[in-house]
C-alpha cells in the first residue's frame, strides 16, 4: 500500500523512546506497544536501568525490552523516530545529534517550543544551546500545524497547559479582532510536575488540598502567548494562573476572554463546530454542557464547553485533556500518525 501524500511505501516503523522511566516516557511507551504500524527497538534512561517490566510491572509478558543507559549511536542505529521524553534543558543536548543522523525526532520537552533562545533562557533559566534547530522544528499541535506536521523531520510536541488552552482559545483568537483580554484559570493533576520526589508533590501534602502556584509567572505562558499571536495576526497576551489539583492525571482550563462587541451564544458554537468539525479529537459539548476531567483521562481527546454572559461580552470557555495523553504522549503519537502518514487515530482509539 502506498501513501499518496508522503509518497512511499507504508511500513512498520521503528522507534525509540528516551526518558522512558518519566510518567510521559511510559505513557508512551504503553501506546507505541499497541501501536499496528510501530515497533518498540530502544528505550533508555539515564536514571533508571533494567527490563521495562521491572521497572513497571503493568508491562509483564507485555515486552522483553531493557531500559539502558542512554546512546545516542545505538539509538542511531535501531530507530526510524525517537521520542524524547527527557527533562526540560537536556533535549537541546540530544536532539542535534540524532537529527544530524537522518533519524525524526519528536521532542516532549519543551525546549524547542519556543523561537527565540533569549525567551527561552528567560523562562527555564539556560542558555539554549541549540538554536539552529528551533526554527525548523513545528509545533505539534496537529488542529492548527496538521499540514506543515506532515513533512516535519522535527517537531517540538507541545506543552499540557498550552494544548488545553489553545485548542480551546483557537477559534477566537483566530476570527474576532474585539478580544480585550484573556484569563486562563487552568488547573492539573499531580503528574504533570514529573515523576521526582518533591515535598510538595507527596500525596499527604497534596490530598485534600487545592492551591494556585507560578502565579502570573508559569513558564507555559510565552508558549500559549506565542502561538496565540500567531493565530492572532498580532501580539497577544494572557493572565495565566496553574492551580494544583489532588488528582493524578486531568487538566480542565476555564478561560475567560472579554470581547468588546459581543457575540451571541448560537454565533459563538457554529464558530467552534465548524472550526472543529473535521477533527477526530475534539468534541464540542453541546449547549448548557460541561467538560469534565474524568471524561478525557486515558485519551487522546481535548472536551470543550462554552458560556456568554447576559451582556454577551464575556466568553467562559472551558477545556478539558489528559495531560499525559493529549498533552503529551497521545499528541506525540498523533504527530508521528500524520508524519509516516498513517491513519491519525491508529493506537489512540
Amino acid at each position: 500500500m502506498k501513501n499518496k501524500d508522503l509518497n512511499y511505501p507504508l511500513k512498520t516503523i521503528r522507534a525509540g523512546i528516551l526518558g522512558v522511566s518519566g510518567y510521559t516516557g511510559c505513557e508512551a511507551f504503553a501506546l507505541l506497544l499497541k501501536h499496528p504500524g510501530v515497533r518498540l527497538t530502544y528505550v533508555a534512561a539515564n536514571n533508571t536501568q533494567g527490563p521495562m517490566a521491572d521497572i513497571y510491572p503493568e508491562f509483564l509478558n507485555r515486552t522483553t525490552l531493557v531500559c539502558q543507559k542512554l546512546d545516542i549511536k545505538k539509538a542511531v542505529e535501531k530507530c526510524d523516530v525517537v521520542f524524547l521524553a527527557l527533562p526540560h534543558t537536556e533535549s537541546m543536548n540530544v536532539a542535534p545529534k540524532l537529527l544530524k543522523a537522518g533519524l525524526k525526532v519528536i521532542d516532549l520537552s519543551a525546549d524547542y517550543r519556543l523561537k527565540s533562545g533569549k525567551v527561552y533562557e528567560t523562562w527555564y533559566g539556560r542558555k539554549h544551546t541549540d538554536t539552529k534547530n528551533l526554527s525548523k522544528a513545528i509545533y505539534g499541535l496537529p488542529e492548527l500545524f496538521r499540514q506543515k506536521i506532515k513533512g516535519a523531520t522535527f517537531v517540538a510536541n507541545p506543552g499540557c497547559y498550552p494544548t488545553a488552552a489553545i485548542l480551546g482559545l483557537a477559534p477566537l483568537i483566530s476570527t474576532r479582532k474585539d478580544i480585550q483580554s484573556i484569563v486562563v484559570d487552568a488547573k492539573s493533576g499531580v503528574s504533570g510536575a514529573g515523576r521526582k520526589a518533591s515535598l510538595g508533590l507527596l500525596a499527604a501534602e497534596v490530598n485534600d488540598n487545592f492551591k494556585a502556584y507560578k502565579v502570573l509567572s508559569h513558564q507555559h505562558s510565552p508558549e500559549i502567548e506565542q502561538y496565540l499571536s500567531q493565530l492572532a495576526g498580532k501580539s497577544t497576551h494572557i493572565h495565566f494562573v496553574a492551580h494544583l489539583l489532588p488528582i493524578t492525571r486531568g487538566i480542565l482550563n476555564t478561560m475567560y476572554v472579554q470581547l468588546k462587541d459581543g457575540i451571541t451564544l448560537n454565533q459563538l458554537h457554529s464558530l467552534y463546530k465548524k472550526f472543529y468539525k473535521m477533527e477526530p479529537f475534539v468534541r464540542l459539548h453541546s449547549f448548557g454542557g460541561q467538560p469534565e476531567i474524568k471524561n478525557v483521562a486515558n485519551t487522546n481527546f481535548c472536551d470543550i464547553g462554552l458560556a456568554l454572559s447576559p451582556d454577551k461580552k464575556m466568553v467562559v470557555v472551558t477545556s478539558a485533556i489528559d495531560n499525559l495523553v493529549k498533552g503529551a504522549a497521545g499528541q506525540a503519537v498523533q504527530n508521528m500518525n500524520i508524519m509516516y502518514g498513517f491513519n491519525e487515530t491508529e493506537g489512540l482509539l
